[in-house]
């Protein structure tokens, strides 16, 4: 079999040297961003000092630490949560500027984050030089500021080591990440930062040119400005526009106001009018007026979610909006507008085609807000990026486009839209006429990725970090894929590992996929050339859990019998990713839900994304884990246990891992699963999920060149019987009593109660996990037959919300 040469990453700093990671930080300013810098800073494993100003230097009364310790402890009840688990906030220490200054000594990397005011900012930089060392890296992190002033007055040595680095909010959520060198910045230092970030903070990294709001928010606002116009025209209604400027063009499914509203109208307000101040030679400056519905708004302190009044507002279960008129909230105005169809058009670029080419108002439109953002990146070119992906990337990153406007460009193709432009008199560069028709994005004869630079007028190479890929590329070459079903497929992906890959709807694991899975790993462990396997996907989650639909099918076709064996089949295959003569490393993101979970867990070495939320969730369709998971978690709660022979020992794991299964608990991060047990000590954690299948890739060959052995079968699993079942039954009472719980959320667990404790045994025992395995299926099948479970899954699938019966 013929293997691909793998492209590797060797982490070389400009100078030639490794890498030198941070490990300590310390953020200036306790803020909402610096709060959150620091949390993600603590999240990556760095030690981080937090320090904000006195309360006695603003002139206000109070304890020395009270500000930084009120902005800590917002932080820490924030949702979405900034911290992974409340394990990383005791990697935080707070101080203040006035007693505690000095301990930035010890920081590796100190971010300032202090009000937006070049004279107060100069004097902290002033401050800093005195009590950092020689060799820390000092960054600003600002939007609205030039960052070479900053630096002024300071040494030829501290100038060489200040950049400018800006986290777009949350830090921890939004992937992008504006690196600013000044014209005295070292490279090395522009290099070391980007790559911590990159691959150690899960960022994407733009170098940006140091002009106002750099590349994502000059455009982003640009664009959220201009919807806002477009809603006080009176020709669209709020509703409208986040019809036509959200998931349906490839942007957040919040769109426009909605994200208005998450942002803050006030944060929004300010960026915006900040950026009419500083870009006076922008042609388009007025674009950055604030258009008086916000300002009205701010005005209000209707400010958006925190004021839980913006542009939207939530009155029982209505969701009411702004009459730019009134100021008052009302229902949605009727609306001709109809996009069902242009959502059925396809895909992305489809779907964006169909809206080009449509005469009604939803046309109309996409086709003046789209030219009008096109001509106005285009012109920016090269004020802020010599480079459109570098536009691109920071539209997709920091606004969670899936194509950035020079994308959007070639979709619709660069005639039509460059013709349509000049159509509409609107103004644009001279060297977009040079762009080739076929686009701003090409592949080189070797495959590399190129962009059309308008500076030197042709194309560059844009590769993407070598240890940064997906699979499209893989499976464009048909001699890579070894073998396949309609739901699933086996993928070379070099250096003799292969991928199994799942497509089926949602990622669920249905009968099809299960049996390829299999097949699978049948193929890799009799395949000498091959060392091992990676389970992973490319799907917006790795796997929502087992194939509802068809167990839904089965029991309206009163084919329950056929359930039995597809369940010994879906256990079969959790065992087969386990006890593999090679290694089989799952590599999760985001979503990893029942089935899936239990895969994970059966898999000796995961590799999962740092936002992975994981769980098994069986009992919110009236069902119990019966893919290995109740049992895998089961003989978890012993092995943890410091003496697994004595009961009180194991009851306290044991009842953590009841209690989550039967609560449905899903983790808010991979680290919070380890510490729920779901993921063990032999997990990787990635911070960039875009190295997922690299370090996976990785792993595999490690253990294949240690002399892998798959993990010992469980023969003797300590359960606790009838006299751990008790208490179980005690904890399931009062949940009821209380109102935690329904009368058939206690009988479900009292079915898991059963199984995690032995079923009948009358008293503590060992036994084997085929013991276990079989109780699962037994319980599992059971409750298939009742109306109530059946009711649950009914409501699942046709509602997507889970019923409480």
């Amino acid at each position: 079999m013929e293997t691909l040469t793998a492209p590797t990453t060797n982490g070389q700093a400009a100078s030639g040297g490794p890498v030198k990671p941070f490990r300590t930080a310390a953020v200036l300013g306790a803020g909402v961003m610096g709060s959150q810098i620091a949390a993600h800073l603590a999240n990556a494993g760095l030690q981080v000092t937090l320090l904000d100003v006195t309360p006695e230097s603003i002139g206000r009364e109070g304890a020395p630490n009270s500000i930084v310790e009120g902005a800590f402890k917002a932080a820490t009840k924030m949702n979405p949560a900034p911290f992974f688990t409340p394990e990383a906030q005791k990697r935080v220490t707070l101080g203040n500027f006035d007693d505690d200054f000095e301990r930035i000594a010890d920081a590796d990397w100190i971010i300032e984050v202090v009000v937006e005011r070049m004279d107060i900012k100069r004097d902290v930089m002033k401050r800093i030089e005195e009590h950092a060392s020689g060799d820390a890296v000092i960054s600003t992190n600002t939007s609205g500021l030039p960052i070479g002033e900053i630096a002024e007055g300071r040494s030829d040595d501290f100038k060489s080591r200040f950049i400018g680095t800006h986290f777009f909010n949350p830090p921890r959520y939004l992937k992008l990440f504006e690196v600013i060198p000044t014209e005295d910045t070292s490279p090395e230092v522009t290099h070391r930062v980007s790559e911590f970030a990159r691959v150690h903070l899960g960022k994407g990294v733009v170098v940006a040119k140091d002009t106002p709001n750099f590349i994502g928010n000059r455009i982003g606002v640009y664009g959220m400005m201009q919807a806002l116009r477009e809603f006080e025209s009176g020709r669209f209604t709020i509703e409208e526009i986040d019809q036509l400027t959200g998931t349906l063009i490839g942007h957040a499914k919040s769109a426009t106001f909605r994200t208005a509203d998450v942002v803050g109208l006030d944060t929004l307000n300010h960026v915006a009018s900040n950026l009419y101040e500083a870009v006076p030679d922008d042609e388009s400056r007025d674009a950055f007026q604030v258009p008086d519905v916000l300002s009205r708004l701010v005005e209000l302190k209707q400010t958006g979610a925190k004021a839980k009044a913006g542009f939207y507002k939530k009155e029982g279960k209505s969701i009411l909006s702004i009459d730019p008129e009134t100021m008052e909230y009302r229902e949605a105005p009727e609306s001709d507008l109809d996009i069902k169809a242009f959502k059925k058009a396809g895909d992305l670029p489809a779907r964006l085609q169909a809206l080009w080419a449509d005469d009604g108002r939803a046309g109309d439109f996409f086709r003046r807000t789209t030219l009008d953002l096109s001509g106005y990146a285009a012109r920016r070119i090269p004020e802020i990026t010599d480079s459109p992906a570098d536009a691109d990337r920071a539209m997709r990153w920091g606004f969670g486009w899936e194509m950035g406007p020079f994308q959007i460009w070639d979709a619709l193709g660069v005639d039509a839209v460059r013709d349509a432009l000049k159509d509409s008199d609107i103004d644009v560069p001279d060297w977009v006429a040079d762009v080739p028709a076929s686009g701003f994005y090409r592949d080189s004869e070797s495959g590399t990725p190129e962009v059309w630079i308008p500076a030197s007028g042709e194309y560059k190479a844009d590769p993407r970090p070598s240890d940064e890929w997906g699979l499209t590329y893989l499976k464009e070459d048909k001699k890579n894929t070894l073998w396949e079903n309609d739901e699933a497929a086996l993928i070379d992906i070099g250096d003799g590992v292969a991928l199994f890959e799942f497509r089926s709807k949602s990622n669920s694991l249905g009968q099809q996929v299960m049996e390829g899975l299999v097949q699978a790993i049948d193929k890799v462990e009799n395949d000498r050339d091959l060392r091992g396997m990676v389970i992973g996907n490319e799907g917006s989650n790795f796997s929502v859990g087992a194939n509802l639909g068809e167990v839904a099918m089965a029991l309206a076709m009163g084919q329950i019998d056929q359930l039995g064996p597809f369940l010994e089949g879906f256990q079969a295959a959790i065992k087969k990713v386990r006890y593999s003569s090679k290694p089989v490393v799952t590599t999760v993101h985001q979503r990893v839900l029942g089935g899936g979970c239990e895969m994970t867990m059966a898999s000796p070495n995961p590799v999962a994304s740092a936002e992975t939320y994981m769980g098994l969730v069986e009992l919110g369709v009236g069902l119990i884990p019966a893919g290995c998971g109740t049992t895998f978690m089961t003989a978890r709660a012993a092995e943890l246990a410091a003496d697994s022979g004595r009961p009180s020992e194991v009851q306290p794991f044991l009842r953590q891992h009841f209690e989550q299964i039967a609560t449905a608990k899903v983790a808010t991060s991979a680290t919070m699963a380890r510490e729920m047990n779901m993921l063990d000590d032999n997990a990787t954690i990635v911070m960039n999920d875009a190295r997922r299948f690299h370090v996976a890739r990785a792993k595999v060959i490690a253990l294949s060149e240690m002399g892998y052995l798959p993990p010992a079968v469980r023969n003797a699993i300590p359960v606790l019987g009838a006299p751990g079942r008790a208490q179980f039954e005690i904890a399931l009472h009062q949940f009821e009593a209380g109102g935690y719980a329904s009368e058939y959320d206690h009988y479900l667990g009292s079915k898991l109660a059963w199984i995690m404790t032995g079923g009948d045994l009358s008293a503590p025992a060992e036994v084997h996990e085929e013991y276990l395995f079989e109780l699962e299926r037994e319980v599992f099948l059971s409750l298939l037959g009742e109306e109530k479970t059946q009711a649950r899954i009914t409501s699942i699938l046709t509602t997507n919300k889970p019923l409480r019966n």
